[in-house]
Formats: C-alpha cells, sequence, structure tokens
C-alpha cells in the first residue's frame, strides 16, 4: 500500500505520544512541569543538533531563510484539517470528513466515557485552556511549517523548532523550583524522560515532520486521535477501569483514522448504471 511506512511512522507517533501522557503525570511528581519539559527537550534537542551535524550538516542559508518560521514554530486533528484548508487551500474530501466525524464521536467516547451527564456538567478550567492553546500550538506548527518553511528537510526543521523550544523551555525552568531536590529523583524518572525526549520528541517529531511532507497536515493530523486512545488502554493497563463506552469509541476513533488515511475504502457507486437499471 501507498505510504505505508509513513502511516506506520504516524502510528508509532501516536504510541510515543499517548504513553507520554502517563510518563509525564509520573515526572511531575518530582519535577515542575517546566523543568520536567525542559529536561526532556534539551535532551531531544541536543540529539537532534548532534544527528544533524553529521548528517546533513547545518546548513547556514537554509537558517537564515527560514529564522522567522523556525522562532514561530518553536514557540489536533479536525483544528489542523481546517487551518490547511484555509492556508494551504488543501481539499479536504468526503472520506476525510466521514472519516474525522468518527474519530470526533470516537475521542468524545472516549473522553466522557459515554456519559450524558459528563457533557452537561463540562466545565471549562484553566488546565483546559492551556492543553486547547497546546492544541492550538501543534496544529499551527503542522500547517505553518509547511506554508512558510523553504527548502527545509523534516530533519532540519524539527532540530532547529526543538533548539527554540528548548531553550525557552530552559529559561521558564529557572525561576520555578522543583517538589523533589536532582540527588532525591529516583532513577526510573530520569528514564521516563528519556524515553520521552528520545521516543515522543526525537523519532515523534521527526516522523510527524516526514509524514507532514509525504502525505499533508490534514492527512497526518488525524493520528493524533490515536492519542487518548492509547492513554487509555495503558491507563488501564496500569488498573484504571474503561468502561464499555469508551471501548466503542476506541474503535470509532480507529475506524475513522483507516477511512480518512485511505486504508479502509469507500466503494463508489455508478449513478449512471443504477439509473439505466
Amino acid at each position: 500500500m501507498k505510504h505505508l511506512n509513513i502511516y506506520l511512522m504516524l502510528l508509532g507517533f501516536s504510541i510515543f505520544t499517548g504513553a507520554t501522557f502517563n510518563l509525564a503525570k509520573y515526572t511531575v511528581g518530582y519535577f515542575s512541569p517546566s523543568s520536567s519539559a525542559a529536561w526532556r527537550f534539551g535532551l531531544a534537542a541536543a540529539v537532534m543538533l548532534i544527528i544533524l551535524i553529521f548528517t546533513e550538516g547545518i546548513k547556514k542559508s537554509q537558517l537564515r531563510k527560514n529564522a522567522v518560521s523556525y522562532i514561530v514554530l518553536g514557540l489536533n486533528p479536525l483544528l489542523t484539517a481546517i487551518l490547511s484548508r484555509i492556508i494551504l487551500k488543501d481539499k479536504i474530501t468526503k472520506k476525510q470528513v466521514l472519516g474525522i466525524f468518527f474519530a470526533f464521536i470516537g475521542v468524545l467516547l472516549v473522553i466522557t466515557q459515554g456519559s450524558i451527564e459528563t457533557i452537561k456538567t463540562l466545565s471549562i478550567s484553566g488546565g483546559d485552556l492551556i492543553i486547547f492553546t497546546g492544541n492550538v500550538c501543534w496544529a499551527l506548527y503542522g500547517v505553518l511549517g509547511r506554508r512558510f518553511v523553504k527548502g527545509g528537510t523534516p530533519l532540519s526543521t524539527t532540530t532547529y523548532t526543538m533548539v527554540i523550544g528548548a531553550v525557552s523551555l530552559i529559561v521558564v525552568s529557572l525561576f520555578t523550583s522543583n517538589p523533589v531536590s536532582l540527588p532525591n529523583i529516583p532513577t526510573g524518572v530520569w528514564g521516563a524522560i528519556a524515553f520521552m525526549a528520545f521516543f515522543t520528541s526525537v523519532l515523534g517529531y521527526l516522523w510527524w515532520n516526514q509524514g507532514i511532507k509525504e502525505i499533508g497536515a490534514s492527512k497526518t493530523s488525524l493520528f493524533f486521535n490515536l492519542v487518548p486512545v492509547v492513554t487509555m488502554i495503558i491507563s488501564f493497563a496500569v488498573g484504571t477501569p474503561i468502561k464499555v463506552f469508551q471501548v466503542i469509541g476506541a474503535v470509532l476513533v480507529i475506524l475513522g483514522v483507516l477511512t480518512a488515511s485511505g486504508v479502509i475504502r469507500i466503494p463508489k457507486y455508478n449513478t449512471k448504471e443504477q439509473s439505466a437499471v
């Protein structure tokens, strides 16, 4: 199947990112959120920079040409598809609309556990706004990266934006304190940060940018719908119970992603032949 490798990479991205939510919850018991993020992206940026230097090399002309774009990019699925349509003039096909619909309903079921009361009593907290803002930034990262970065490879784009993001996080972390002093932080916490740095940030971001380059922002963004499903599965594996509606939601999410990405093909009917019959 065409783009199979890309789809497998994006599936890997979804798995790593889904696991990150559980790992991040673990690490913030020992680090402040900004410090945890600074360590994660600092390590990731260092690895990316080393890889870039020994493979493509640092191209000053490319860096100068895209400096502003990298800075902006350094600092969700349906939203990305809409932004792609507005900014990139990407065509959203009926198949993608159907897939997005299934995925949206699925994510809603996973999050609310199929409870009408949960939806009725839904309130917006400060944390929700932060998550939404992060989602907007992630969507813009994919769309604007493709629109404004000229001549950049997935590797160079990922590296430069990650370095800028890491520096920003390190500066912020200097003004926060950790719940636990560095010498007393368990090895498991450092392992969680290393996993998020190398797998989610390095491989995940590379695969995401490669997906945007090969199949576009709209199709790539669909795989972000799988993230809450992965998080739910991992939570279940560590003892958190799940409900039937969440399982149904997970199935709908997977069905939506497979439909919109073209893995599941919708049969086309010849209306002329039908009318003739």
